[in-house]
Parts: C-alpha cells; structure tokens; sequence
C-alpha cells in the first residue's frame, strides 16, 4: 500500500502535535508539513503536493475554507478533510462547495479521526454523525413549493427569494438560507422589484401573498 502524504493547517500547535502523533502512529501515513494559517497552507500545499491536507476553518488571515477553493482549483487531485470546531451549517455547506470531502468535529475520537482521515485519503466523503444528520436533513426536505406559472419575467431564484420575502424573512435571513452574500440578495430584490412595477417592498410582498407566495 503507498503512503498517504498530509499537510497538517491548523493555528493551534498544541492540536498540530496532537495530530501529528496520531498520524505518526498510523502506518502507510507521512505527515510532510504543517501550516498555521489560510495563506501559508496554499503556499506549500504547492510546494509539497500532498496526497490529503486537514484544514482547520479559521485560521489568521485567510480562513480554511477559502484556502480550500483556492487549493482545490490549483490542484485537483488533492483531498481536503475539514477538522474544526464549527459545526454550523453556514461552514459545512460552504466548505463542501469549496471542494473539502470530509468534515470532522475536533471532539472526535481518536479513532473517528483516523478513520476519516483514511477514508478522506481514499477519496470517500465523510461528515461527523450530527454534522451528516443535517446534511441528510437537509437533502430530504421538499423544495419550496413556489407557484411555477406566475410571474414569468422573474429568474427560478428570484421567485425563489421572492416566496422567502413573501414569508417575511429579511435580506440577512434569506442570505443565509440561500448562503447568499446580503449584497447579492439586496441586488436580487432591486431586480424583483423593477420586473413586477413595484415601489417598494411592501407592495411586492402584497403582489407575491395574492400570487401564492409565501404560503
């Protein structure tokens, strides 16, 4: 069997050692390098071309997940496994955009470490238990029930942001429903207010409840 190579990033030392002893105590793994922050891990995942990098979430300067995207874009080939303590559903969805396989709590076992760690170098995907139950959640909840047939000049995600306007939700909360940026949804309702002839958002909250939105 080869040797898994992995590129520790956490700004923690003490968790860096940790880590490292676990890995120096599996076989066929090598830890090849450590980093302490987003900037310094793409650096020398370039440089040292690991097989798998454990990415912590927030790190100085540039945060973990944005480190991914930038590191996954550049090469490929390289597996990622998130191992944090955020557990929000903001960071996992996004990491899991940004091209991370695995997501991990730092609470975990040992041995849930070293099996993720594993599974991850393999190239399966794999979340820990409460953080999978969400995503699993999250996949088997219907899609909003939006009237498809009104309002033909509006984009499937304006009307999208639209049945969440009609349901009262604020810009801030349906950005981070959509796991949106606020500007962008701001800029999705400039639209949505120009294509139904509507001053404000009052009215076009009127017009969406007596098209079936919100319901």
């Amino acid at each position: 069997m080869s040797t898994l190579s992995v590129l520790i990033a956490d700004d923690h030392p003490v968790f860096r050692d940790g880590i490292r002893a676990l890995l120096e105590a599996t076989p066929n793994t090598q830890v090849v390098g450590e980093a302490a922050t987003g900037t310094e891990v793409i650096s020398l995942a370039e440089q040292l071309k690991p097989d798998l990098i454990l990415m912590d979430v927030q790190m100085p300067g540039l945060n973990g997940i944005e480190a991914t995207r930038r590191i996954v874009e550049a090469q490929p080939g390289v597996r990622v496994l998130m191992v944090t303590m955020f557990e929000d559903d903001a960071s996992v969805f996004t990491a899991m955009r940004a091209g991370a396989l695995g997501y991990v709590l730092k609470d975990a076992t040992k041995e849930q470490i070293r099996r993720a760690i594993q599974a991850v170098g393999n190239g399966e995907a794999i979340f820990s238990q409460g953080i999978a139950g969400r995503l699993i959640a999250f996949f088997a909840n219907p899609p909003l029930s939006i009237p498809k047939n009104m309002f033909p000049e509006l984009t499937d995600r304006e009307k999208e942001i639209l049945d969440l306007v009609a349901k009262g939700e604020n810009n801030p909360a349906i950005a981070e429903h959509l796991r949106l940026s606020t500007k962008t949804v701001s800029n999705y309702m400039s639209n949505i207010l120009n294509k139904l002839q509507v001053a404000d958002r009052a009215q076009a909250i009127v017009k969406a409840r007596r098209a079936g939105f919100g319901e």
